[in-house]
């Protein structure tokens, strides 16, 4: 009972503290009384007075009540609801401070957990700070007390969905659309069955995906066909697993679709395929992975965590061979599929889960001359103990979590003697803490 969150008997008043440094998740760090104290809407640098919102055995959690002495990149943020809302951390803060941030915190990760010192960094990639989000998952519920459905984001640190009226980080055919899309599900018979939207926007059309728990009558179909009519969304509904998704509207939509300008690429997806949230960023980012990881004729290159190939295609455009490996089944057919149809012969996909054993695994028996990491939250640490069977030179490593990167980038270095050469932020969720990050390994 003593680790657990103490909410109960909190202290009424409010206190004062002086703000050291951001957590991970976005929030201040001050210490009273000894305690590490969390504090929602605090920055760096920063005087505040805070009240607890929970107390554990060794550490707390608080909100600003005020800033006394504000720090020199605090900002208005643009959303009316920002602080109530959980899609944005961030928005507090300026832009550029931001990105600076994230960068501190990318190098201290190396620092700390990886045991790296001294990383040299590239400058960050960044792109729009707003309507950037072309993927989202929208939470829906029917409220009887508002007397409508909401549509939005879940709020911090509670399982409420906020009340939005419109969302800047979005796309603007959807962050603008909340209103519409309440109305839209109010007017549902199942509108207390239906929890989420699932959002996709490629670079032609867009797609919303309606979650249902209950068949919907006739007249909500039509409904719902009325709304995509309306505003050019394709529209979806799925009634249990994603093999349940089938259109509404149209009846036969094409599938969704964003290029690799550079690369002269185009991959087609799902709305419920993996891809990634920022296109603009995303194209970015494989131009720099394709400048470091520089494949060219002769090499083979392995892609591991391949996804539907947004990294694969590109090298094997260069390389003599590439092989890509990703968990997904259904991922790996939709890579196979993108290779086909960009006429690409010299590329061969694996499903295998890449946090087991691969030892009966033909692939995982050769040798690579370049390799490409791009895993989950939870890093990449169980497949590194292949890395000196496959003799790599060159490792590029692209990350949405800089403490699993600083941890399997530490084990790179220090047990399989590699380099770090360079690492950077890639400022893919904008106006929140989530860094998204690469680093490039050479062979010591």
């Amino acid at each position: 009972m003593a680790a657990r969150a103490r909410k109960k008997n909190l202290p009424q008043e409010a206190f004062r503290a002086h703000i050291d440094s951001f957590a991970h998740d976005g929030r201040g760090v001050a210490r009273v009384e000894g305690k590490a104290v969390f504090i929602d809407g605090a920055l760096p640098g920063e005087d505040v007075t805070f009240v607890y919102t929970a107390v554990r055995r060794d550490y707390a959690e608080g909100k600003v009540e005020d800033v006394v002495t504000p720090a020199p990149g605090r900002v208005q943020p643009r959303c009316p609801s920002f602080g109530v809302c959980g899609g944005c951390s961030f928005q507090h803060l300026t832009d550029a401070a931001q990105i600076e941030e994230k960068q501190k915190l990318l190098a201290d990760q190396f620092r700390r957990i990886g045991k790296i010192d001294e990383v040299p960094l590239w400058p960050p990639l960044t792109g729009p700070h707003w309507g950037y989000r072309h993927k989202a998952r929208l939470g829906v519920k029917y409220v009887p007390k508002k007397g409508r459905v909401l549509v939005g984001f879940r709020e911090r640190s509670s399982p409420f969905i906020a009340d939005l009226e419109s969302c800047p980080v979005l796309h603007p055919k959807v962050g603008e659309r909340l209103p519409d899309l309440s109305e839209l599900v109010g007017s549902l018979s199942i509108k207390d069955r239906l929890p989420q939207i699932e959002v996709a926007v490629g670079d032609e059309r867009a797609a919303l995906v309606f979650r249902i728990l209950e068949d919907a009558s006739p007249d909500d179909l039509e409904r719902l066909k009325a709304f995509g009519a309306r505003f050019e969304f394709d529209v979806y509904v799925q009634r249990q697993g994603p093999d349940s998704i089938v259109p509404l509207y149209p009846e036969h939509p094409p599938m969704l679709s964003y290029s690799l300008l550079n690369q002269g690429i185009e991959f087609r997806f799902k709305p419920t395929e993996f891809t990634q949230v920022n296109i603009d960023i995303n194209r970015k980012m494989v131009d720099r992975v394709m400048a470091v990881l520089d494949p060219v004729p002769g090499e083979s290159v392995l892609d591991l965590f391949c996804g539907i190939g947004n990294f694969t295609l590109p090298i094997a455009k260069r390389a003599s061979r590439v092989v890509g490996v990703e968990g997904s089944s259904e991922s790996v057919k939709r890579a196979r599929q993108n290779a086909e149809a960009n006429g690409l012969g010299n590329v061969e996909f694996h499903v295998a889960d890449l946090s087991q054993a691969l030892n009966d695994a033909e692939w995982a028996t050769r040798r690579y001359d370049k390799i490409l990491l791009d895993p989950s939250r939870a890093g990449a640490e169980e497949v590194l103990s292949y890395v000196p069977r496959w003799g790599a030179r060159r490792i590029v490593y692209v990350s949405c979590n800089p403490s699993t990167l600083a941890r399997d980038a530490g084990i790179l270095v220090h047990q399989h003697g590699y380099r770090l050469i360079r690492a950077g932020v890639m400022d893919m969720f904008p106006q929140t803490a989530h860094v998204e990050s690469i680093a490039l390994f050479e062979k010591a």
